[in-house]
């Protein structure tokens, strides 16, 4: 346990994050607590571990790790520190999200040759396809009402922003495909999508659009890289960005009605991927 930063923060309605961090030249997944600046280490295993979502009841994470050969999801119980494996496929098995009612689990998978979305039953383990495009679909996350998927597709040979319902059915572009669009993150109230975009600078920043993609709004404006957002209360985002060091990104609150944003880890290694 460390104290990553003084600085009197936002208070949100989400006071932690869990997070991807490479400190000790290793892959790790990490929590912090940014309204008291404290951080704790929650994997420490030899093997690659990465893209943690915490469960909608905070009580599991679940990560992909290299630590059985190849990526496999996971779950952490973060009240005794034991972790299960979760899917058992030759495949890569990223990008987890946590349904509302905390029972399933869409991620990405190159199973099927390509990158698709697929969706697992934490208690059976049972294993359902929900699409089968010959683009790549990633990124996949639920709504908080849990009746739609938006996810990321390479669909028209550039990234969009797509939403499909919970079977695959009636899937919908909503972003221009001329521009790239990656991880999208729903508001709370399912209203609005954060996502990372470049469409004016080739510099990848954080916009802001309704759950149709109309409306889309710009809400970094920075030299660096600004990404993989996601919402802690309807006002309040915590991004990862290398604005500070081009070659190290941290994790940054920011309050998306003034845009103040605000430092959130110091450390000499790659923090990102914040859920």
């Amino acid at each position: 346990m460390s104290v990553v930063s003084t600085a009197r923060l936002l208070l949100t309605e989400r006071t932690d994050v869990v997070y991807h961090s490479v400190r000790g030249d290793n892959d790790e997944i990490y929590l912090l607590d940014f309204n008291r600046g404290l951080e704790h280490n929650l994997t420490r295993h030899p093997a690659w571990d990465s893209y943690p979502a915490r469960s909608p009841d905070g009580r599991q994470v679940v990560f992909s790790s290299l630590r059985d050969g190849n990526q496999e999801l996971y779950l952490l119980n973060l009240s005794d520190g034991t972790t299960r494996r979760l899917t058992d496929n030759r495949s890569r098995d990223n990008h987890p999200s946590w349904s509302p009612d905390g029972r399933t689990i869409a991620f990405a998978s190159d199973r099927d040759g390509n990158w698709d979305i697929f969706v697992i039953d934490t208690g059976s383990g049972s294993v359902r396809q929900l699409t089968a495009d010959p683009a790549d679909d990633v990124d996949p996350v639920w709504s908080p009402l849990g009746n739609r998927l938006a996810f990321t597709s390479y669909r028209f040979r550039n990234w969009a922003t797509y939403l499909m319902n919970p079977d695959g059915g009636d899937v919908q572009r909503i972003t221009d495909f001329r521009v790239r669009n990656i991880d999208p993150a729903w508001s709370p109230d399912g209203s609005r999508l954060v996502v990372t975009s470049d469409p004016f600078t080739r510099n990848f920043e954080l916009y802001v659009m309704n759950d149709d993609g109309t409306a889309k709004t710009r809400l970094t404006m920075n030299r660096a890289w600004d990404g993989g957002a996601v919402w802690v209360s309807d006002t309040h985002l915590v991004f990862y960005s290398n604005r500070d060091d081009n070659a190290r990104p941290e994790l940054y609150l920011m309050d998306v009605e003034t845009k103040v944003v605000r430092r959130l880890t110091y450390n000499t290694a790659r923090d990102s991927d914040p859920s």
